[in-house]
């Protein structure tokens, strides 16, 4: 950790707190063992001067008095008699030198004969008082302590004294002898405490982890601090279940004493949820306990991992406010969810009813017991609502959720009317929501019907919240939640949540009340373009459905541009038309409206369907033109399909032609359906590439199936498993009418709610009776004219049209004679009795005869103008052969029209 503080780990540098106490306890350690031997060696200089001055005084006192000693100073040569027996005691008792002296300190005995008789240096005067005197002097032969022991005759009086000295030298030798083995003592004593000192240092310095003083001093101040001022509190608690350390926050939090460290954990007064927690030494992590009127987030590990002391470390965090907050953020998250769930499951449909359902359903799932949605009659209506209207002219109540239908709250389809003296009738004056969190006090509310008032309010009603629908600034109707069952009153914030939701609905409804006003307007158009019926016709017996899309289905709902037809053509003949416009709304109807009226003119040219198809290509690419030009945002009608088929009873011949469109199905007698192979061609206004015909001859009774994409195609299916199910639908049922074919598909292939047009059209082909269709082939003799009249009287005669048979001839011959006088080749008539009797003249000619007024000088001319009078209608239509047929029609009667 040293290294952390930019401190080198060298343990020589001693730097850190270990090899500091190290130094200093060798310093120690050494200053001991030295004072110890400076002790030691004064004791002994003391020792040696007190043995040299017992000694000294000893060997003194004992010379002195020796026998013989007074008797040798009171003799005549003291020298003589005194001086061998110093010298024997001197050296026998291994003083230094024993001196006899007289009382005026003249020397008797020396060790050196040259100093007797000479002047004792020293102190005499005690001794000369019978006292024993000893001093420590600096002699001649070195530092000494000597002794002065008077002798004292029978009398007691002194008669001469005894000095005896020895050198500290001699005395101390002894000791300094033992200074080796001291000083031996004293290293190993200081061998083995340094090694006893780097044990404790090496165990110092793992506590430490090697940090200086310094380092030691801040991280115990940065913990003191920390500890003390984090707003965490921190429980420390010793293996024995004792409270070893508590900080300040801990003590806030927990309510704890200033003295209460070393106590036991379960007489600190916690809670026993805590209080097991914090004897267990288990880990938890923000574990929430109730602490008084606290709610603290616990957590707590073990001390013991990696080589620590047992116990736990506990840390405290207050959560009262936390939990607080989360609630709140909680409540606003749920707010939130309600509100995204509202926009999923508000305004599903564009119908107007339907959302306002939605919106009472999600209240009273989601905040109200009950929930009603009244609205402007105007609004159902798809009309522009206004807020006077709103209030005055009363609401429709639309929807009504809740768990009672007899609470006394309006019922569905009910008029409610708010009269602006109540709060709600006021609230919708001023687009203001109404909160009236306790209906109970009857505060104005109930002004509206008091006896509905006072059935709610037997049924729990209590508490009613009342926002205005708005959208465009414009009042929609009103939206009211109660509750009955739920005890809690409505609040402001509910009021704000409520009316979040009725705006999202409100643009949800104006929406779908645009929508419904559009569509409605669009079906209208679209069924007064569509047929109403069916036309009177011989050729097949048809049945047709048209089913619009539903509304409000991801934007594909709504009046689409499929329309069919079937158009009665000359020769008993009959067009079968269906056509789509990509797209919906009142842009795909109108256009629609103008193709169908387009189809119809060219229809009356007699156009064969390749050719009438082209002509519509040409149109669709006029209009496209046109629109573009003008820049309608219409975007044109690029895009649009059609199939033409033209089906003659009296051959059995149907030709087809299609551009874009699906192929027809053809079913057969016997109930098998296959899809009629009609040459593609290019969706109406492409242009630039030509269309084919299909020719196929149908027996009677078989079926022509027309029909749009919308049939078929879904967004789960596939449009080529769709064609598939219809083929398979119209498969093996001979017997069925067209009316039953056409239910029978729209069972099985039309889902409850389709997302798009669906016209289908279903003929039953029938054939001309051969007893009603006569053919004459004519040559090309003016003389022919007479018996082509009367073999056409013969067989009107056969008919029973004898009434019909001189206009026939008239315009027979008018027909024949132009054929036989203008064109070349084969000439033939066919005559059919059908609904009119119909008259046909054919040639190789393709130039059509023109209609004119003759003048009164002129020769010719008066011919065709005769037949236009005496026909009901005339025309002339091409042939693929390169010529053409001029026909006629005559009303009959008919009872004898030959219509079964």
């Amino acid at each position: 950790m040293a290294g952390r503080y930019g401190r080198p780990r060298s343990f020589l540098r001693m730097r850190s707190l270990a090899g500091q106490v190290f130094l200093l306890q060798v310093a120690i350690v050494v200053l001991l063992v030295a004072a110890s031997v400076a002790a030691l060696v004064l004791q002994s200089r003391a020792a040696s001067e007190r043995e040299a001055r017992n000694r000294s005084v000893a060997v003194a006192e004992t010379f002195a008095n020796a026998p013989g000693t007074e008797a040798a100073l009171e003799g005549p040569d003291p020298t003589a008699v005194l001086q061998p027996k110093a010298e024997a005691a001197r050296k026998g008792s291994g003083v230094d030198f024993i001196v006899v002296m007289n009382l005026d300190a003249v020397r008797y005995t020396h060790p050196l004969p040259d100093r007797i008789g000479k002047k004792f240096v020293g102190e005499v005067a005690p001794a000369l008082d019978g006292r024993v005197v000893t001093e420590k002097v600096d002699g001649t032969i070195g530092p000494l302590v000597q002794a002065v022991v008077p002798v004292t005759g029978a009398d007691g009086e002194v008669v001469g004294l005894v000095s005896a000295g020895i050198t500290i030298k001699n005395v101390s030798g002894v000791v300094e002898n033992q200074f080796p083995l001291l000083f031996g003592a004293a290293a190993g004593v200081l061998l083995l405490t340094m090694g006893g000192t780097a044990l404790v240092t090496r165990r110092l310095k793992r506590q430490t982890h090697g940090l200086g003083p310094t380092e030691m001093t801040r991280m115990y101040e940065h913990h003191d601090a920390v500890l003390h001022a984090v707003r965490e509190g921190v429980l420390i608690v010793g293996g024995d279940g004792r409270l070893l350390l508590a900080n300040d926050e801990a003590r806030r939090l927990l309510g704890l004493a200033p003295d209460v460290e070393g106590k036991p954990v379960a007489e600190l007064g916690l809670g026993p949820v805590t209080t097991g927690l914090l004897t267990s030494g288990r880990s938890a992590t923000d574990e929430v306990h109730s602490v008084g009127d606290r709610l603290l987030a616990v957590s707590q590990r073990a001390t013991d991992r990696n080589g620590g002391p047992p116990g736990s470390v506990t840390t405290l965090r207050d959560t009262t406010e936390l939990q607080a907050l989360t609630g709140s953020a909680a409540m606003a998250r749920g707010r939130l969810k309600l509100l995204y769930d509202a926009g999923t499951e508000i305004g599903t449909a564009l119908d107007v009813v339907r959302t306002c359902e939605e919106l009472a359903d999600f209240a009273t799932a989601r905040f109200a017991d009950y929930a009603t949605v009244d609205l402007a009659e105007g609004v159902l209506r798809g009309e522009e609502p206004t807020a006077a209207r709103a209030t005055t002219d009363g609401l429709r109540r639309s929807a009504f959720s809740g768990a009672r239908d007899d609470t006394g709250l309006y019922t569905l389809g009910s008029v409610v009317r708010f009269p602006p003296t109540t709060d709600i009738g006021a609230g919708l004056l001023r687009g203001e929501a109404v909160l009236d969190t306790d209906l109970t006090q009857l505060s104005g509310w109930q002004q509206q019907d008091p006896e509905r008032a006072e059935r709610l309010m037997e049924c729990g009603f209590h508490s009613m919240l009342a926002v205005p629908m708005r959208a465009r600034g414009v009042i929609l109707g009103v939206a009211l939640f109660w509750r009955a069952q739920t005890p809690e009153p409505f609040e402001d914030e509910d009021l704000s949540v409520a009316e979040e939701l009725v705006a999202r609905a409100a643009v949800s409804i104006d929406n779908a009340r645009r929508y419904s006003r559009e569509h409605n307007v669009a079906v209208t158009l679209q069924r007064s373009l569509l047929p109403q019926g069916l036309p009177d016709q011989s050729a097949i017996d048809a049945a047709f459905r048209y089913l619009p899309a539903q509304a409000g289905l991801g934007g594909l709902g709504g009046v689409g541009g499929d329309w069919f037809d079937i158009i009665p053509l000359p020769g008993a003949r009959v067009a079968l038309v269906v056509g789509d416009v990509v797209g919906h709304g009142l842009h795909a109807a109108a256009t629609m409206g103008r193709l169908r009226t387009a189809v119809h003119n060219f229809s009356t040219l007699d156009l064969p369907p390749d050719e009438l198809l082209w002509h519509l290509d040409e149109l669709v690419a006029r209009i496209d033109l046109d629109e573009s030009a003008e820049g309608s945002e219409g975007g044109g009608v690029t895009g649009a399909t059609c199939l033409y088929a033209i089906y003659d009873p009296a051959s059995g011949r149907c030709t087809m032609a299609r551009a874009g469109h699906l192929q027809p199905v053809i079913v057969g007698p016997d109930g098998d359906a296959a899809f009629a192979d009609v040459p593609g061609g290019p969706p109406l206004g492409l242009g630039g590439m030509p269309f084919a015909t299909l020719d196929v001859e149908l027996p009677e009774n078989s079926r022509l199936v027309l029909y749009t994409d919308g049939l078929v195609e879904e967004r789960h299916r596939d449009i080529d498993e769709g064609l598939e199910l219809l083929r398979d639908t119209l498969s093996g049922h001979p017997d069925r009418t067209p009316d039953e074919t056409c239910e029978a598909v729209l069972r099985v292939l039309v889902p409850a709610r389709a997302r798009d047009d669906v016209a289908l059209l279903v003929g039953r082909t029938r054939r001309l009776a051969a007893e009603n269709v006569a053919e004459w082939d004519v040559p090309s003799d003016p003389s022919a004219v007479a018996t082509v009249r009367s073999d056409v009287s013969r067989k009107l005669t056969e008919w029973d049209l004898t009434e019909e048979a001189f206009t026939t001839e008239l315009i027979l011959s008018e027909l024949v004679t132009n054929s036989i006088r203008y064109a070349t080749g084969p000439i033939r008539v066919r005559l059919i009795r059908d609904r009119t009797l119909i008259c046909e003249v054919s040639d190789r000619s393709s130039t059509s005869p023109h209609l004119r007024q003759a003048a009164s000088m002129d020769e010719g001319g008066r011919g065709l103008f005769l037949v236009a009078q005496l026909a009901e209608r005339w025309g002339t239509r091409y042939t693929d052969d390169g010529g053409k047929v001029i026909w006629t029609e005559q009303l009959l009667q008919p009872e004898m029209n030959g219509v079964g």
